[in-house]
C-alpha cells in the first residue's frame, strides 16, 4: 500500500495546534477526545500512513500539560453495554483504559459517571473505583438537556453537578463510546470554571469527518460508512461559510447542536469564542497528507470493506437492511464496486473450481493466494499457509505441518471436546505450525513471515467463525466475507 500520510508532521502540527488552543484562554482547556485513542484501525487504513497509536503517541508529548478524564453514563453501566469491538462492558473498558493510560505514563485524574438519576449499578461502580483510589464525580441527569438552556445553565442544572477538580493546564476527555456526556461534562466544567474566577476554554478532538478535505472525498465518504450505523451524515458547516465565507466539512450532529451550545457559551461567559462547529475542532489531518491519491483509493477499499461487513450483521441479524443501502450509496458516490476489491473475484473463482468454501489474499506486491476447504484445514488456515510459504519461498508441494501432527489435533477437537468440525482453524494450525517449528526449520522460516501479512487484503466465500476472524484481525489482515453461511443450519 501507498504512503499517503506523514505521522511525523501529523505529530508535530497536532501537539503544537493544541498547545496554541490552550493559550487562548486562561491556560485551561477542555478537550473532548472523540474516536479511539488506542488501536485506531480506521484512520490507518483511509490513511495509509496514519500509525495507530497516533493519538496515544501525541498525548504523550503534551503528557506534562494533560490530565485524562473518563467519562462514563449511568444508563450504561445499568444495561451492561457492551463495546462492539472488545466484546467487554462499557465499566470494563474503563478499568482497561485506566490501566492503559498508566502504563504509558499518562495522568488519569479522575473517572465521571454522568446521567446520574439513582441507578444502583452506578453507585456499586463508583465504589468499586474508590477502593482502587480513583476519585469519581457523579453529573446528573439535567431535564431538558440540551434545549433548556436556562435550565441547564443555572445551579440546578450544570451547578448541581460535582465540580470535578483538576491539576493541568489540558484535560482530555474521554469515554468507551458514543453517547457517554463527554460535550455536557466539559461544558458543565466551565460552567464551574468561571464560578471559580477561570475562564476555561472547551475544544473538541475528532479526526473525522476531515474539515479541510471536499465533502464527497473518499477519506469523508469512508467515514459515513464506518457510522452508517450511527446515521451521521456529513455536511457542509453553514456556520463556517456564513462567517468567513469558507467551506469546510463537519457532521450534522454537531452543525445541529452548535446553536445550542453557542448560547450556552454566551450565557456562561457573555460571548462566545467560536463562530462555528470548525472553530472548535483542533483537527490537522487534512494537512498531513502527502498523497491524495493513495488515500482516495485506500478510503474506496475500505468503503468496499464496510459493504461487506454491513451484509454479514445484515444475515446475522444484527443490522438493518437501511445500513446497507447507505453503504451501497456511499459506494456509488466514491464511483467503487465490489469488482474493486480484487480478492473478491479471486476467492469466487476458487470456491467454483472447487465446489467447496475458498478464500483469496493479495500480497503487497499485487501476487494472488488462494486457499481452499480440505479434509484436514479450513479455507482460511490453508490460505494462511499457502500465503507465508510463498513469502517464504518455500515450495506448495512441501508440508511445513506434516498431517500426522494434524489428526491428533482433529481427534481433540471431536473426540474429546465434541466439535462437529474437524477442519483446523486459522488459530489451531498457527498453534501446529508454532510447535513444529520447534524441529523443522522449513516451518520456523515460514513462521517468521507472518509480520509480512499486516496490511494485505482477504476475501472468503463464505462468512468465518469468530475465532478465525479474531486471528486474520491480529494479524492485521483486512478481511470480507460474502454474507453466506457455509451450511444451511440455522444454528451454528
Amino acid at each position: 500500500m501507498k504512503i499517503g500520510f506523514d505521522n511525523d508532521k501529523y505529530l508535530k502540527l497536532q501537539s503544537e495546534h493544541i498547545r496554541q488552543r490552550i493559550n487562548q484562554f486562561d491556560n485551561k482547556l477542555y478537550l473532548e477526545f472523540g474516536g479511539k485513542l488506542f488501536d485506531d484501525y480506521h484512520a490507518a487504513r483511509v490513511l495509509p500512513g496514519f500509525e495507530p497509536d497516533s493519538k496515544l503517541k501525541l498525548l504523550k508529548q503534551l503528557s506534562d500539560q494533560a490530565e485524562l478524564v473518563i467519562v462514563i453514563s449511568s444508563r450504561d453501566i445499568e444495561k451492561n453495554k457492551v463495546r462492539g469491538d472488545l466484546g467487554i462492558t462499557y465499566d470494563s473498558d474503563v478499568l482497561r483504559l485506566i490501566g492503559s493510560f498508566r502504563d504509558n505514563g499518562l495522568y488519569v485524574g479522575s473517572v465521571v459517571i454522568t446521567q446520574y438519576s439513582g441507578q444502583e449499578s452506578a453507585l456499586l461502580f463508583k465504589h468499586r473505583l474508590e477502593k482502587f483510589g480513583i476519585h469519581v464525580y457523579v453529573h446528573y441527569n439535567i431535564a431538558g438537556y440540551p434545549s433548556n438552556i436556562p435550565m441547564i445553565v443555572s445551579e440546578e442544572g450544570f451547578g448541581k453537578n460535582e465540580y470535578i477538580e483538576t491539576s493541568r493546564p489540558l484535560v482530555i476527555v474521554t469515554a468507551p463510546g458514543p453517547g457517554s456526556g463527554k460535550m455536557a461534562t466539559c461544558l458543565s466544567q466551565l460552567y464551574h470554571e468561571h464560578k471559580h474566577g477561570v475562564h476555561a476554554g472547551y475544544a473538541k478532538f475528532e479526526t473525522f469527518p476531515v474539515w479541510n478535505l471536499p465533502l464527497k472525498h473518499p477519506v469523508n465518504l469512508a467515514y459515513e460508512a464506518a457510522t452508517a450505523d450511527l446515521n451521521d451524515v456529513n455536511m457542509i458547516d453553514p456556520f463556517h461559510l456564513d462567517a468567513y465565507g469558507i467551506t469546510t466539512v463537519n457532521y450534522n450532529r454537531d452543525v445541529e447542536i452548535f446553536p445550542v451550545l453557542n448560547t450556552m457559551f454566551e450565557k456562561i461567559y457573555g460571548s462566545s469564542p467560536y463562530k462555528s462547529p470548525t472553530d472548535m475542532g483542533v483537527n490537522m489531518a487534512g494537512n498531513c497528507i502527502v498523497d491524495d491519491e493513495a488515500c482516495k483509493e485506500a478510503s474506496r477499499q475500505e468503503i468496499v470493506r464496510r459493504y461487506y461487513a454491513s451484509l454479514n450483521a445484515l444475515l446475522l441479524g444484527t443490522t438493518s437492511e437501511e445500513e446497507a443501502a447507505k453503504i451501497e450509496l456511499l459506494m456509488n458516490q466514491a464511483n467503487v464496486t465490489t469488482n474493486d476489491r480484487k480478492v473478491v473475484s479471486a476467492a469466487l473463482k476458487r470456491a467454483e473450481e472447487t465446489g467447496s468454501p475458498a478464500a483469496a489474499l493479495e500480497l503487497e506486491d499485487g501476487r494472488m493466494i488462494t486457499g481452499k476447504t480440505s479434509n484436514l484445514l479450513g479455507p482460511s488456515a490453508a490460505l494462511l499457509l499457502n500465503a507465508i510459504k510463498e513469502l517464504a519461498g518455500i515450495d506448495h508441494n512441501l508440508h511445513i505441518i506434516s498431517p500426522e501432527s494434524i489428526e491428533p489435533i482433529q481427534k481433540l477437537k471431536v473426540e474429546y471436546l465434541k466439535s462437529k468440525n474437524p477442519r483446523l482453524h486459522t488459530d489451531e494450525v498457527l498453534i501446529a505450525l508454532s510447535a513444529s517449528a520447534a524441529n523443522s526449520e522449513l516451518a520456523r522460516t515460514a513462521l517468521q513471515q507472518l509480520p509480512r501479512l499486516n496490511g494485505c487484503q482477504v476475501h472468503t466465500s463464505v462468512m468465518l467463525s469468530d475465532v478465525d476472524i479474531k486471528t486474520f484481525k491480529k494479524l492485521g489482515i483486512q478481511l470480507t466475507c460474502e454474507a453466506k453461511y457455509e451450511t444451511n443450519h440455522i444454528f451454528r
